[in-house]
């Protein structure tokens, strides 16, 4: 029987080979891909995943509810982090900062600041994060406001693949089914 040890580490598991990452879908995505958009997203176009578990739980409903479908699935990848390090053009945010919060910013407006990166690691702007950055937009808040109110909030992280280089370092796993979406 082989066994694969895990450690943790500050971005998210690590086993013998590489960082196991997650993608929420409707969908087995075995093949990822760079897809357009019809909106803009945190850090731009590209392929989407997460070291959280949770996290990717979460996508999972978002994306049933956008393409009205119930079937939620979780698929599981490894990501060769060490290689990719030394390999791609990879921007990484620890934490919501002045820079973060500039880039998604950018981003979400459809700037190409995303585009200057294979991969793009950091926190996900969710719904709670968006309205502190929409108040930063309007005025309302500074720099370092937004900043204190992001760092209440549990901060998942996200993995860009924003080339299909950088894809060359996700390899598909597994995939799990977690169930239908309930009507309630």
């Amino acid at each position: 029987m082989f066994l694969t040890r895990y450690r943790q580490t500050a971005c998210g598991l690590l086993n013998w080979h590489g960082m196991i990452i997650y993608h929420g879908s409707n969908i087995a995505v075995k093949e990822p891909k760079i897809l357009a958009v019809n909106r803009f997203l945190d850090f731009g176009e590209g392929f989407y995943t997460t070291s959280s578990y949770e996290q990717a739980k979460r996508w999972t409903e978002i994306v049933s509810r956008i393409k009205k479908t119930k079937q939620r699935i979780i698929c599981t990848y490894n990501f060769d982090i060490e290689k990719a390090a030394k390999e791609l053009k990879i921007i990484k945010f620890e934490e919501p900062s002045p820079e973060w919060l500039d880039f998604v910013i950018a981003c979400r407006s459809g700037k190409e600041a995303g585009y200057k990166y294979d991969l793009a690691m950091g926190p996900v702007a969710n719904d709670n994060v968006y309205a502190a950055v929409k108040l930063f937009e309007t005025g309302v808040l500074t720099v370092s406001e937004t900043i204190i109110r992001l760092k209440i909030e549990k901060i998942y992280n996200q993995i860009l693949f924003h080339t299909n280089h950088a894809l060359e370092y996700c390899k598909y796993e597994k995939h799990e089914n977690i169930g239908d979406v309930s009507d309630g």
